[in-house]
């Protein structure tokens, strides 16, 4: 797990290495063991007062598709050297007038073994048409749990993150500084 800090300094590093003129804000920074992934704020398209809502979400996404096309080779220079870096991948999205779109990110295998009644609830989300295969309804089922069980994977998070300050306290970790040996 990547701790508060490292999640921080990733950010910073990426605040400092992007482009002045890529994107009005640097909405959000997201890392996994995998992958890093940068959103940002890019105008939406000034459009006439009495457009459509099909006017407006084709504006939006004509938008996105200009963004990402104009800025394509400033992003690989970034992600080259974010990879070399820190060791993963790098995605990338953005934020126009209320809706997201990510241009690429990774798609990671995941090792499991899940017994029949686990099995089961995937194969009746198939079934339902909920999804076309047990791992689109694997992933189905975690985007539920992660909706629904926020406040507890923050709370949970941020255990692992002291269990990880603990843990570097340990005998193999940094000692902390004695004051008394500070004056002497």
């Amino acid at each position: 797990m990547i701790t508060a800090e490292q999640r921080e300094q990733v950010r910073g590093w990426f605040t400092g290495r992007l482009p002045d003129d890529l994107f009005e804000e640097l909405a959000e920074v997201t890392v996994d063991r995998e992958e890093i992934t940068v959103i940002g704020r890019i105008p939406a398209p000034r459009r006439v007062a009495d457009a459509s809502p099909a006017e407006r979400e084709a504006a939006v996404e004509g938008r996105v598709q200009e963004f990402r096309e104009r800025t394509r080779d400033d992003r690989i220079a970034v992600a080259r050297d974010a990879e070399h870096r820190f060791g993963r991948k790098v995605s990338w999205g953005v934020e126009c007038d209320g809706r997201r779109a990510l241009f690429t990110h990774v798609a990671a295998p995941v090792m499991t073994r899940l017994r029949q009644p686990e099995r089961q609830v995937l194969d009746t989300l198939i079934a339902g048409g909920v999804a076309r295969s047990r791992s689109e309804a694997l992933a189905w089922c975690v985007r539920l749990v992660q909706r629904h069980t926020d406040d507890w994977l923050t709370e949970l998070r941020e255990s692992l993150q002291h269990v990880q300050r603990v843990r570097a306290q340990g005998p193999d970790g940094e000692p902390p500084e004695d004051p008394a040996a500070a004056e002497g």
